[in-house]
């Protein structure tokens, strides 16, 4: 059984979801989809049209790559990366084809071509394994107890999105870099989740979640394994609803690289929810890959300066961004985090809290205590008085600047040696939060903590 379908489309269909309907009969046992469209660049912007794919009970796959062909195959023994493998069952199927870029100029025309067999289920045509879906870690994502400092890297991509790399090249390189954790964060499909389930262990701890990459803005949900749909202003759907649903079934919601190029450079990647600048959210990435990279990691350093003045507690996060092995070392940011365990659920619960500083390498950790002997750690709050803050650091090269940060501005600041510790009074009834800096000679950051905040 084949059917066809046809598009032309425009700039002004940018940013749509162009929705294709089609019946599975009764022992159908493979599903073949292929889109391919021409132009694949106009002028600057490159046309970037993905697939979405629901059987009748729901999400079956997504693939947000580029280039003007995308093929898909699903059947029981085994899917294209980025959609789940298993039985086809009867019934209405809908193919979603997201345009997330149109230049302007040229019409785009795209034909989408459904192929469904029975009879045969492919098994030996594929160089790809998939995994069904799972709701439950294999080991339930913890690693070893122990409170401590844990590193790693939340923001990661495999071949299941865009990425060049499997699961296994991930989790390989991550444990070559000595992490302690790492997430999966693919691009709007989850189907990497249980392969990286399986490779947790007692050296690296593997992390569950799914960047929303949405028309407007890309955000992380860390500790989902279930899809997250990202479709905004669909059936009234807004950003604050996904949010909010993120919080109530206990995951991390992470604005993404809130400054970045944006369209059409890094289309959809700069954040333009102006009811989430931040509303519910409570986390950001300032740090995304190398500082002095495309991502505007200064404005997006300043936009939650600007968040924490205006009162909200937001917790900064980082992220490699990697999508391939040689992004390994040299983009990743570490997220630093002061846990009771290396798990899952403490890690996220502590990165919730606050308790953990952004590094390339140095290490660097901020501590206050007030006048009736309460402490306090990056993340928490210390009452309005007399503080004694203490900033620690180690690993640092010649050259490099500590500065302290109090309500956005520069408090002091001097030249650190290669490791060291400064204890300095601080009136906090005259800031609401302080946070430290560590840059290089040049001013690109190497290390940045959360802050301490003070109640009034």
């Amino acid at each position: 059984m084949h059917i066809c379908f046809e598009d032309t489309l425009t700039a002004d269909d940018v940013k749509r979801h162009i929705v294709h309907s089609f019946n599975v009969p009764p022992g159908g046992s493979q599903l073949d989809i292929r889109l391919h469209f021409s132009p694949s660049r106009v002028d600057c912007a490159e046309n970037l049209l993905c697939l979405t794919l629901f059987d009748p009970g729901g999400f079956r796959g997504a693939g947000h790559r580029g280039g003007d062909t995308h093929e898909v195959h699903v059947s029981a023994a085994w899917a294209t990366p980025g959609y789940w493998p298993g039985p086809l069952p009867p019934g209405l199927w809908t193919v979603e084809i997201d345009t997330h870029m149109i230049g302007p100029g040229a019409p785009c025309r795209c034909q989408l071509d459904v192929a469904i067999a029975d009879g045969a289920d492919g098994s030996t045509e594929s160089t790809h394994s998939g995994s069904a879906p799972s709701t439950t870690p294999t080991i339930a994502n913890v690693a070893r107890p122990g409170a401590g400092w844990y590193r790693g890297d939340l923001h990661t991509h495999t071949v299941h999105s865009d990425g060049d790399w499997d699961v296994a090249g991930l989790v390989e390189t991550a444990r070559e870099c000595g992490l302690d954790f790492v997430a999966l964060t693919d691009h709007n499909t989850v189907t990497g989740l249980p392969e990286m389930d399986r490779a947790s262990s007692a050296d690296l701890l593997t992390i569950a979640g799914m960047e929303l990459t949405t028309f407007w803005g890309h955000a992380l949900c860390l500790g989902t394994r279930q899809w997250v749909d990202w479709r905004t202003r669909k059936d009234g759907r807004t950003m604050p609803d996904i949010v909010r649903e993120a919080s109530g079934n206990g995951h991390l919601f992470v604005i993404s690289h809130p400054c970045s190029i944006g369209d059409p450079v890094c289309t959809g990647c700069d954040w333009r929810y102006p009811d989430v600048m931040p509303g519910p959210a409570r986390i950001v990435e300032v740090w995304n890959g190398p500082w002095g990279g495309e991502n505007n990691h200064e404005r997006a350093l300043a936009l939650w300066y600007e968040w924490l003045s205006q009162g909200y507690r937001m917790v900064a996060t980082g992220g490699s961004d990697a999508h391939a092995p040689d992004h390994y070392p040299a983009w990743v940011v570490y997220n630093v985090v002061h846990a009771d365990a290396l798990s899952e659920e403490a890690i996220l619960g502590a990165i919730e809290s606050g308790h953990l500083y952004l590094s390339v390498g140095p290490h660097l950790v901020l501590t206050g205590r007030e006048e009736q002997d309460q402490r306090a750690m990056m993340g928490d709050v210390l009452p309005a008085g007399k503080a004694t803050m203490t900033v620690e650091w180690d690993g640092c090269p010649a050259g490099a600047l500590l500065r302290i940060v109090a309500d956005g501005e520069p408090l002091r600041e001097w030249r650190a040696s290669s490791r060291g510790e400064r204890i300095w009074p601080l009136d906090a009834g005259h800031a609401r939060w302080c946070v430290v800096e560590l840059r290089d000679e040049d001013g690109q950051m190497l290390a940045l903590t959360n802050p301490i905040f003070f109640s009034r």
